[in-house]
């Protein structure tokens, strides 16, 4: 097994920094690890190298504004949330088809990651995916009194003003890393609708995600206040040609106090949860 570092070119010329991991003998498949919002690359490696283990050649990367994949300012520089979905998702894809030609291709989207193979026209070329915590984030539908408050606070009222003072959303005050000024004002305005992005005219998300035909696993965790079962819902159904296999998944079930929105990737779930993906993607393959 081995990993190298690589560069992806989406198709406005931005240059996206990625890793490529190998396994170590022919690779079974090719898998896309689409990221969540403000996560870098750095949390879904271990994960990609559990996949590599089992025979995938797995490909992770940044977003533009993000980790790898950030200029040397965030402020002034042009980025929005669709423009993850639409351009650096299909520079992925592209990227995969074009080293692994003649391999399976599938994917594993984390939130946001999982909105784009909704959005994405590059999902076409995807023989199955997985979506982990992947939601409707209308900010009203978050469980929990105290939660759903703070995450009101942060991304509707701290979070715009922060941008319009400093250019850019400060990942210190709460979102995780530092966001570009446009994926936090188009994100903040979809997260204020009752049908998130679906009333969004401009993204057509309603038409894109009814032309998906795939099979989808979709994983939920029980204490995850932003991805509860009505959020995922919410963004689910509107896969309605699509084949969908959906697990809720509890920290009990798993051994483990917690996993929330984050928790899937990290270490402590590779014995228990990580099989489950790689055993269902393979199976799909």
């Amino acid at each position: 097994m081995s990993s190298e570092a690589i560069e992806l070119s989406a198709a406005d010329g931005f240059k996206l920094g990625g890793t490529l991991h190998r396994p170590s003998g022919v690779p079974r498949a090719v898998v896309l690890v689409h990221p969540a919002t403000a996560v870098p690359e750095r949390l879904y490696l271990p994960f990609a190298g559990f996949l590599a283990e089992q025979g995938f050649a797995v490909l992770t990367y940044d977003y533009r504004g993000i980790g790898r994949s950030r200029p040397r300012s965030l402020r002034g520089f042009a980025a929005r949330m669709r423009d993850w979905m639409e351009l650096d998702v299909a520079a992925a894809t592209d990227w995969a088809r074009a080293q692994f030609p003649e391999l399976p291709l599938l994917a594993v989207g984390h939130s946001v990651g999982g909105h784009a193979l909704g959005i994405s026209d590059a999902t076409r070329h995807l023989r199955a995916a997985v979506m982990v915590a992947s939601h409707a984030g209308y900010t009203r539908r978050i469980t929990g009194f105290v939660e759903r408050a703070r995450a009101r606070l942060l991304l509707h009222r701290i979070a715009p003003a922060l941008t319009r003072a400093l250019g850019y959303m400060p990942g210190r005050a709460g979102l995780g890393e530092d966001l570009p000024a446009g994926v936090l004002r188009e994100w903040e305005h979809w997260c204020r609708q009752p049908d998130y992005f679906f009333t969004d005219a401009t993204l057509q998300a309603r038409q894109r995600f009814a032309d998906k035909r795939l099979p989808l696993m979709v994983l939920g965790m029980s204490d995850d206040p932003w991805a509860n079962p009505a959020a995922i819902d919410a963004l689910v159904r509107h896969f309605e040609n699509c084949e969908i296999e959906r697990r809720a998944i509890t920290p009990r079930s798993v051994g483990v106090a917690a996993i929330g929105h984050m928790g899937f990737f990290r270490r402590a779930m590779r014995p228990q949860l990580w099989p489950q993906v790689s055993d269902w993607l393979l199976a799909h393959a």
